[in-house]
């Protein structure tokens, strides 16, 4: 008989595709509506729906905060349908929840899974310092290193001049110093409002002109962004960032070293990751959603380690009436029926009815 916490023997990230399509979906429908809160709620209600009937057995280990702050997708929460394999989630409904509600390009809806006890779990320290890269500049780069000796290896591994090197750069005081000593050394810089999942990526991604991501960002971003590297075959280094004395004291307390160099490896530990991301609004890696009369378009990645495919899925899902399955709906009427999405030539039952008129969440597009 088979362990229960063997690899995954089947590609998940096809599955996952549906997860995060369902999540871009809902949080799109808010789009520009200036509450970032309405966004990441659609988002989440979404992602967990279609999560919640997908054959894994997971524990959220990077997701939308302690039991207490969240109440769906919060760190430790068990999601699937119980069935193997056994595997921890990281989610990120929405990476870019702000620039969704602004109306602005950039923002994804992503999950990423491992093997049960894979993922590295940084607690209440939100932010670290990172530094990405692509496959030909991967062991080149030091995190502990100056600036300007990263852009050069990279320039030397990528076959540039360091003129011609782009940097990508979280666009936040606190990382004001990269930008300066990025200028001081010659290199080109493109600023990011949100989204250092995409921006690391992008690093792995030929034609886009991004060469390397430096700057301080979130924690679970970079251990969601660590299983994509994995299967990529980029890099990424990361160092816990405190902001106070009183993450500093966090740190000490919980025996986690502010001083350790974080490897893909440390952040993900395993040779079978899976990522699957979707836009929700159009940026350099995924187009956003699409809404037509007759369809609803998205644009996704999804990508697995152990055989290092990566994978772009256009898809076009029919805008259609279908009766609901009362049993799943938990209605009485026969005949209510609802709009939802529906994938071409397939024909899918919602999992539940309605929109919140408080709210104006729809139901999670049945994909």
């Amino acid at each position: 008989m088979k362990a229960a916490t063997e690899t995954p023997s089947r590609n998940l990230a096809l599955e996952l595709i549906r997860v995060t399509e369902a999540a871009a979906i809902s949080a799109a429908r808010e789009q520009g509506r200036g509450d970032k809160e309405l966004v990441d709620q659609a988002a989440v209600d979404a992602m967990r729906q279609v999560l919640g009937r997908t054959d894994l057995d997971g524990i959220v280990v990077i997701g939308e905060g302690e039991k207490d702050e969240a109440p769906m997708l919060f760190n430790g929460e068990r999601v699937g349908n119980g069935n193997l394999p056994e595997v921890d989630v990281a989610v990120d409904p929405v990476d870019g929840t702000r620039l969704t509600a602004e109306g602005r390009g950039g923002a994804l809806a992503v999950i990423a899974l491992a093997e049960r006890g894979s993922m590295y779990a940084p607690g209440s320290l939100v932010y670290m310092d990172k530094i990405a890269v692509g496959e030909k500049a991967a062991g080149t780069i030091d995190i502990n290193a100056p600036v300007r000796h990263n852009l050069e290896q990279v320039g030397k591994a990528v076959g540039k001049e360091i003129n011609e090197i782009t940097a990508i750069i979280l666009d936040r005081p606190r990382n004001e110093d990269y930008v300066r000593r990025v200028r001081e050394a010659g290199a080109r810089i493109s600023l990011i409002g949100d989204g250092d999942i995409q921006a690391a990526i992008a690093t792995c991604i030929q034609g886009n002109g991004i060469d390397i991501m430096l700057g301080i960002g979130g924690s679970p971003e970079a251990v969601t962004t660590a299983c994509a590297m994995a299967a990529l075959h980029g890099e990424i280094q990361c160092k816990l960032w405190p902001r106070n004395d009183s993450e500093r004291q966090y740190a000490a307390d919980n025996g986690l070293d502010l001083d350790q160099v974080l490897t893909t490896r440390d952040l993900v530990d395993s040779d079978d990751t899976f990522f699957a991301a979707t836009g929700v609004t159009d940026g350099p890696l995924l187009q956003g959603v699409g809404f037509g009369a007759d369809y609803t378009a998205t644009h996704s990645v999804i990508m697995r380690s152990r055989s290092g495919t990566l994978r772009f899925v256009d898809a076009r899902h029919r805008v259609d009436w279908v009766e609901g399955d009362r049993r799943d709906l938990g209605i009485d009427d026969p005949g209510q029926r609802q709009r939802i999405g529906v994938e071409v030539g397939v024909r899918v039952d919602a999992v539940r009815p309605g929109i919140d008129p408080a709210t104006r969440h729809r139901i999670a597009p049945a994909i």
